[in-house]
């Protein structure tokens, strides 16, 4: 296996979400529906701008070979943000409650460093989208049977945006493992960088989640 791509999937899964507290209380459940609602208007913040952070590497691409299948991840991201207002609102969270939502200082902060991450060099921002998207597939099927199993949640609305990320980021990370492969051994360590920083954002993100809708009201 090439050496990055081994210290990366390293990284994510010494980093995995799935060890958070809050997907913890999720796959045993734990949680409550008031926890779920609070949950989908933070997590909402960062499933709004993945197009954004997918473009941001598709301005860096030129004329690659892979720069159409790039673009297809792009349209597959904006198309992802229904499914989970739909999630959402089965939840009953209303939609105008959720696009208006305010979020937590923390959930800004890790959403703009996921930005951020994807605005530097192309292959920095290839890995931390790498560490963004590899794990989603395991993610999202926990998930799913945590929703049938404990929290009656088993309508399509509920369960088709974790669906679709079951199968789409296979794909994804598919993608950018290719992009991987070709990035030379003298900037390893810039990239093995972003990945840390992008799962660190991704796992402050849960913390905001976490410290504002579980443990304050426990």
């Amino acid at each position: 296996m090439n050496k990055l791509i081994y210290k990366l999937d390293q990284e994510v899964d010494k980093r995995s979400l799935l060890k958070h507290p809050f997907y913890k209380m999720w796959s045993n459940g734990e949680l409550n529906i008031d926890h779920l609602q609070g949950y989908s208007m933070e997590y909402f913040q960062l499933v709004k701008v993945v197009p954004e952070l997918v473009n941001n590497i598709v301005l860096k691409m030129g004329e690659s070979k892979l720069r159409s299948t790039v673009e297809e991840s792009q349209k597959d991201e904006e198309s992802h943000i229904e499914p989970w207002i739909s999630f959402a609102t089965s939840l009953g969270v209303k939609k105008k409650d959720l696009l208006n939502h305010v979020c937590d200082e923390n959930t800004k902060k890790a959403v703009s460093s996921l930005v951020e991450l994807t605005k530097h060099s192309l292959d920095e921002a290839v890995c931390a989208m790498y560490a963004y998207e590899l794990d989603l597939p395991n993610i999202s099927k926990t998930k799913i049977q945590g929703l049938n199993k404990f929290y009656n949640l088993s309508s399509s609305d509920s369960t088709n945006y974790f669906e679709i990320h079951q199968e789409a980021d296979i794909r994804h990370a598919a993608v950018w493992r290719d992009m991987i492969r070709e990035i030379p051994d003298h900037k390893y360590e810039a990239c093995v960088e972003s990945a840390v920083k992008s799962l660190d954002a991704q796992n402050l993100l849960l913390d905001a989640v976490y410290e504002k809708y579980v443990k304050s009201f426990n």
